[in-house]
């Protein structure tokens, strides 16, 4: 598909919000930036994705979120079913809809049987991999664009190690993304269903002083 049908597939889709869709619609007469939002995927590598926020398959956004936690979800499934029991730990720091993506990220992993970690509110990175060790999660996400300009915002995978996905693992992570459909293939429950389920845990107040008293 080039830029153009690209467009086109995403104001169309019934996926988009109408919130979204008239974000796309704003932009109909303006060639040059439906191409820089189109022209290709956000690429997803050891390190991560990272973009500029907005709607396109070259932005960061809700439906490129859950695609990458869809691939998050099975690079800890190909691990078995005790990894998924160990789950994975979510953070966030004050980045435009860093909380939002943390909630979206919990939502594919927990419909894939992932059991997740969602802190209440905004962490460190450095807590974030403390927490991956301390809880023996499979693995981390951090959502975060570090030292990037405030247009930006990331989301970043980490291994059971509390580090940065080794090359395997990330080829697992995007393998998985790059044969999935940003609308059609990745699905997701709300937040209290996976509640309900028991796919659900809010980290509390005794990881963070542990954390600080290791520190």
């Amino acid at each position: 598909m080039n830029y153009k049908e690209n467009y086109e597939k995403w104001l169309n889709s019934s996926a988009l919000s109408e919130k979204d869709k008239a974000e796309l619609k704003g932009i109909t007469d303006n060639d040059k930036e439906i191409e820089e939002r189109f022209y290709r995927e956000l690429e997803f590598g050891t390190a991560g994705m990272r973009g500029i926020l907005g709607i396109g398959t070259n932005r960061m956004n809700i439906y490129n979120v859950r695609r990458a936690s869809k691939g998050v979800a099975d690079y800890v499934n190909s691990r078995g079913a005790d990894a998924a029991r160990a789950g994975v730990l979510i953070g966030y720091d004050t980045r435009n809809f860093s909380r939002e993506f943390a909630e979206e990220t919990a939502k594919v992993l927990a419909y894939e049987g992932v059991h997740v970690y969602l802190f209440p509110i905004v962490h460190s990175v450095p807590e974030v991999s403390f927490g991956i060790r301390e809880l023996k999660c499979a693995a981390g996400v951090m959502i975060t664009a570090s030292h990037n300009p405030k247009e930006y915002n990331g989301y970043k995978v980490y291994g059971p190690d509390g580090g940065q996905l080794p090359p395997d693992a990330a080829d697992v992570v995007i393998k998985s993304i790059d044969s999935y459909d940003v609308f059609d293939d990745v699905k997701f429950i709300s937040l209290d269903e996976a509640a309900q389920k028991g796919l659900l845990t809010i980290p509390g107040k005794e990881l963070d002083e542990k954390f600080i008293e290791t520190v």
